[in-house]
Parts: structure tokens; sequence; C-alpha cells
């Protein structure tokens, strides 16, 4: 498929809408290209230790069967009205919300909808790179051998060391996000397109090298086990509510990100395939991380439930004991980092979307103001994890009592923006966008439609809120 532009009629209404100038837009070169793009958002640092983790702790198998029902119900929903909105709006997530509010006459104040997103994707951003600065940093320290042959205590010394010095943070955090903005910066098809078509596959291609490297351990059964095996007497309410709150944060949902994708993505594109397809590629990758790692896990008699410290503390550990640690250590974190910046990327490219539409700059600047205001933020990140350990900005209020700058950053967008766009995203396409043109958007037969329809409308919202309050509690 070639490279297309809108059509100035298109542009004029964007113009009216975002209040500037838009530039002409390009599309995605194929679907694979906004598959790629898409899955590559969706696969972050969570799909590497969280979900496998998860998946262990609350029934392995049957854990997976109710995590795919509320893939189902929330995630592919939620999705397809995203990617809905910004292709029907052909801009930015704020500038379309304000196009389709205009062309249905609702009220204008929707647009902060999506501006809620934007200012999700922004302050994760700021801490993700910092986080991202770890994996860059465990790369090299993997590569010359720092790791080979450490005992536990020496393992966490080297990450306590990292966290508690400021200054090489900074370095870390300073170079991941020069490499998320120098691939923002060269636009659709020379800088996002380029980078998820050799990320994404080298991603994979990692992966795969690391689950063989796991079958030769003797424990890749037990790992099976682990993941795969129904234990239905482990899987309580709670696991049932973690499972439905994972489906929504995996998919890079309320974050305007899939907005944002969808204004580059080609009317002839089924949304609903493309959805799904990008859906069981991220539960795929979450799975095989959980085959790569927890075979390495049990062979070193290790704490499989270690949560962040998994990554940087338990794994190292066990790559230190075993033949050919360094090379398979390097090429973990090497994964590690893609499925990081193939996140940041899509993270950054939304307000960055917006700065060119409505301030009218143009791509180099809009990336350049955007980057440094989240590396600025950033830096508070890591402060809070040195320095300004003590200090919790809103700590007068109980609910955020003991928070760092990190830790609350943390916490206001995964238990409040995100869930809160993600509904505001239901009840907006489900309730207000007429029907007609929903239909028109996903060219989908009368029943897949109808169930789509439904469950947007009824079920999803209740869910989302569930995941809302529950998280809040």
């Amino acid at each position: 498929m070639t490279q297309s532009v809108t059509s100035a009629a298109a542009s004029g209404a964007a113009s009216s809408a975002s209040g500037a100038t838009s530039p002409k837009r390009a599309f995605w070169s194929s679907r694979m290209a906004f598959i790629l793009a898409a899955t590559g958002s969706a696969v972050g640092l969570g799909n590497i230790w969280k979900f496998p983790y998860i998946t262990g702790e609350n029934g392995g198998g049957a854990f997976v069967l109710v995590y795919l029902l509320c893939i189902a119900i929330v995630g592919i929903p939620i999705m397809m009205a995203e990617v809905l909105i910004g292709r029907r709006g052909g801009r930015s997530p704020v500038s379309s919300m304000g196009i389709l509010c205009q062309r249905d006459k609702l009220h204008a104040r929707w647009r902060w909808l999506a501006g809620i997103g934007v200012l999700a994707s922004f302050l994760i951003l700021s801490f993700y790179s910092v986080i991202g600065g770890w994996a860059l940093s465990y790369v090299g320290t993997a590569g010359t051998g720092q790791l080979s042959g450490q005992s536990s205590e020496s393992i966490g010394a080297i990450f306590s060391g990292l966290l508690a010095d400021p200054g090489t943070l900074l370095i870390w955090h300073t170079l991941f996000m020069a490499l998320t903005m120098l691939v923002v910066a060269r636009g659709l098809r020379g800088g996002l397109e380029r980078a998820v078509t050799i990320l994404m596959p080298a991603l994979f291609v990692l992966l795969l090298l690391l689950v063989g490297y796991a079958m030769t351990t003797g424990y890749f059964g037990q790992a099976v086990t682990f993941l795969f095996q129904p234990d239905f007497s482990k899987l309580s309410t709670e696991g049932i509510l973690v499972a439905l709150g994972h489906a929504f944060f995996t998919l890079s949902l309320g974050m305007g990100v899939m907005m944002a994708y969808g204004s580059y993505l080609p009317k002839g594109v089924s949304i609903a395939r493309t959805s799904i397809l990008v859906s069981v590629m991220d539960t795929g990758v979450a799975l095989l991380a959980g085959l790569a790692i927890f075979p390495l896990v049990f062979a070193n008699g290790l704490e499989p439930g270690a949560g962040p410290g998994l990554i940087f503390q338990t794994l190292p550990l066990a790559f230190a004991q075993m033949p050919f640690g360094s090379l398979f250590g390097t090429l973990f974190f090497v994964l590690l980092v893609f499925a990081a910046w193939t996140s940041a990327i899509s993270l950054l490219e939304p307000l960055v979307e917006w700065l060119e539409e409505r301030r009218g700059l143009n791509r180099m600047i809009s990336t350049l103001g955007a980057g440094i205001a989240a590396w600025l933020l950033g830096i508070g990140s890591i402060l809070s994890l040195n320095e300004w350990s003590g200090f919790a900005p809103l700590g007068m209020f109980a609910a955020f009592e003991g928070k760092t700058i990190f830790d609350l950053l943390d916490f206001l967008t995964a238990n409040i923006l995100l869930p809160l766009c993600g509904l505001l995203v239901a009840v907006f396409v489900g309730w207000f966008m007429a029907r007609q043109a929903l239909e028109n958007e996903l060219s989908m037969g009368g029943r897949s439609f109808a169930l789509w329809y439904g469950v947007l409308r009824y079920v999803t919202p209740i869910a989302v809120a569930i995941v809302f309050i529950y998280n809040l509690l």
C-alpha cells in the first residue's frame, strides 16, 4: 500500500477543529506496519516480568483463560474504539476528538477525554525512560561480564548502587530519552515505522533464542506447568480483578497512543481484525517471556514472585551461575531495551503530534520540546530514588502518604488517568457517537458489529469502572 495524504477537505476540517494549520499526513505503508507499531507499544516491561508472574500466582492456565476473556470484553473493544476515533478524526488525539465533536454536534469538552490520555502518556514516559535507562545500563553490565560468578549479595549491591547514584541514572535516562526522540523526530515512515519493522522482529528473535536456551536448563517442564496448568483453587476474586486490570493496561489503552497510531491507519484496513491480532501478539509475547524466564528461576532455586526485582536482581543471579550466562544475560537485557524503546516511542508520539498541529511546529521542534519536558520531569523520579527518597509531594493527603515523585506518577497514571480515559472512551463511542458512523468506519458484519457495540456499551464500562474503584481502594 503506497503512502497517502489526506484530502484538502479533511485538512481544512482538522485546521478548523485544532486551531492551527496541520501538515499533510502520511499513512502506515501497510497493515503489518501498524500491527508491529501497536504491538511494540503494547509490549513493554510489564510483559517481561509482570504477566508471567501474576499468571503463576493466580492459577496458571485458569488465570490465562480469565485473562483472555478480559481481553475480549475490555481490551479489544476499547482498542477498536480508540483506533476508530483516531482514524475517523485523522489527527492527533485531541484534534480528532474536536473534529468528531464538531461533526456530530457534541459538546467540545469531550476533547478533554483525549487530553487526559495524552497527559497520561507524557507522565508515564517521564519515569518509564528512567527504567529504560536501567535496562540500558544492564546491557553493559552483563556484556562486560560483571555479573559472572557473583553472589546474590553482590548482584543486589550492583542494583542498589545504580539506584543510589543520581549522576549515573541521569546519564542512562538521557541516553534512553535521546534514542526515543531520535526515532520520533524522523516522522512516521522514516522514524516510527522503520524502527518498529526492525525492533519488533528482532525482539521476537531474541525472545525465541532465550526460550531455546531456557529449554536446556532441565526445568522447562516445570515452567510450563507453572504458567499453563489450570488450578482454579488459586483463582480468587482478587485474581480475576488482576486479570481484568492487566488486560486493560497491557494494550496501551487510555494513553492516546492507539488514537495517535489510528490516525495514520488507511481506510481499507480492518480495525477489528487488526486489534484482535495485536492483542494476540501481545499475549503471546508475555507467555513466551514466561517460558524464557521461569526455567532459569527454577533452575537456580530463586523466587518467581520477585516483581521488578525479578529483572534486575533475581535473573542476573541466574545468568551469573549458568553456562554462557554473560551472553544470554546480555541478549535478555537487549530484549528488555527493545521492549521499553518501542513503548517509549509510542508514549512520546501523541504529544508530538498535537504540538505539530496545535502550535504549528515542525516535527523536530515538537519532538525536542516534548522530549526535553519529559526528560526534565524524569529527573524528579531519579532523585526520588536517592536524594529525595524521603520527599512525598502530596504526603499531606492520606492516599498519597509516603509516595515519592516516582511512586506518585506511577499511581496517578495507572490508577486514575488510564482507567478514567478508557472509561470515557467506551462511553463516548458507545453512547454518543452515531451508530451509523461507527458501522461505516468499522465495516463489520451485522452480528459482529452488534456484539462489539453491545459489549462496548454495557459490559466494558462496568468492567473498567470495577478496575477503577478496585485500584483506588
